[in-house]
């Protein structure tokens, strides 16, 4: 067996640094609230409840606030020097059926600096149609307009009291 020359080395080292890019899978256990991001990096993907602060747990009371919020948000591609952030919030009972849902919530936008765009947040008032009893599945996506392979997907159930 040849040894590795120290060129093959080089090329390892400026594949892994040269990547611009973050891909992972995560999951809180103490909401269940999982993400999963491809292209963009995060830093943190949480399930807040109307005061603005991590929830303990996912049981919400009806006419209570609550956002899947995401930051952190790196690697999107500009264009003229602005980020162009998509943000799609579905949410489904507990046979599938889609009880509300919004295809774009940045469907009109004229871009926003990083530092904008790097905190994404899709905020639900859990009532009607939605019922006490019952457990729905809030599913956010996220992307990035300019580069569309770019995406963040946050899931969480929550159970309705």
């Amino acid at each position: 067996m040849r040894a590795a020359t120290p060129l093959y080395f080089f090329f390892m080292i400026l594949i892994f640094t040269g990547c611009n890019f973050s891909a992972g899978v995560n999951k809180d256990l103490v909401t269940g609230l999982s993400y999963s991001n491809n292209g963009f990096s995060v830093s943190n993907v949480y399930f807040v409840g109307p005061d603005n602060t991590p929830l303990k747990s996912n049981k919400v009371a009806v006419g209570t606030m609550v956002a899947i919020v995401i930051e952190g948000i790196e690697n999107y591609e500009l264009k003229d020097e602005k980020a162009f952030p998509g943000l799609s919030l579905t949410v489904t009972d507990d046979q599938g059926a889609t009880v509300l849902s919004n295809d774009d919530l940045f469907a009109d936008n004229a871009g926003y600096s990083t530092t904008d765009a790097a905190i994404l947040r899709g905020t639900l008032t859990v009532g009607d149609p939605m019922v006490a009893g019952k457990t729905y599945h809030v599913k956010l996506n996220a992307w990035d307009k300019n580069k569309m392979e770019n995406t963040i997907t946050a899931e969480i159930d929550v159970d309705v009291e």
